[in-house]
């Protein structure tokens, strides 16, 4: 009897143990800029893997998410491709205070799917022989600012304008090259750069001095464990080595 007894107190307490774990479980929805999407999903999948946590991920453009936050989208984090609008947030109120942090230093690229298209040098872009070039609006997306200014630093921003195809976000901008509705297109390096991998196409890896530095800031925007756990998370050494084969620079 004492036996039994015994047996049905660990059933008990194991059923307790697994039910707290439960509890204290939550799903957090994170906000990201397009062009982190792939490193992300990683990241987001060791951290599940090591937490009883779940993340649900949105992807868009920077611009579009800020606004939809500060009309009251129910994000826990915000993972912005500037440090514009995380800094915005936090002095509005909108976010946590002192929870801004850089993540990653975003790369720019000239990329064409086509073998031996783009130069080293990005020349292709004076020769202006191609019927469309993709970059992402400047207006929402920070790499199509850092883009534009590319090409006025290059002198061809009036000259090629009128053969811009403008995406929404630069996941939309990849899409276009990818796809061949442009021959090449200013696109985040992050989006050719893969562990391990090597890089289809021909690409211009544009010198860093040619625009104004992506510092890709996050900020969480609700208090909770999860959303505070996965903030932490992001900035360990084990993030920042997948940030890193993700073609970024790290803080």
């Amino acid at each position: 009897m004492h036996r039994f007894s015994t047996t049905i107190s660990w059933i008990t307490l194991v059923i307790l143990m697994v039910g707290a774990r439960t509890s204290l479980a939550d799903e957090i929805l994170v906000a990201v800029a397009s062009n982190f999407s792939g490193t992300i999903r990683e990241i987001a999948e060791r951290f599940e893997a090591s937490t009883a946590h779940k993340v649900k991920l949105t992807f868009g453009s920077t611009g579009k998410h800020y606004a939809q936050i500060i009309h009251g989208a129910p994000y826990d984090l915000f993972f912005a491709a500037d440090s514009r609008r995380p800094e915005r947030l936090e002095q509005n109120g909108n976010a946590l205070p002192q929870s801004r942090f850089t993540y990653a230093i975003g790369r720019l690229a000239l990329w064409s799917p086509l073998s031996g298209y783009v130069d080293s040098e990005g020349r292709v872009l004076e020769q202006n022989e191609f019927r469309h070039i993709a970059i992402a609006n400047p207006k929402l997306a920070p790499y199509g600012k850092a883009a534009q200014e590319i090409m006025q630093q290059r002198g061809v921003w009036r000259a090629l304008n009128g053969k811009a195809v403008r995406g929404e976000n630069i996941g939309q901008t990849f899409q276009f090259v990818k796809s061949g509705n442009a021959e090449l297109g200013f696109i985040a390096y992050s989006q050719i750069k893969r562990p391990a991998q090597p890089i289809t196409g021909s690409f211009w890896e544009v010198p860093q001095t040619l625009y104004t530095p992506i510092r890709q800031q996050a900020v969480v925007l609700k208090e909770g464990e999860a959303a505070l756990a996965f903030a932490a998370f992001v900035k360990s050494p084990e993030s920042l080595e997948i940030i890193r084969s993700f073609g970024y620079g790290t803080p």
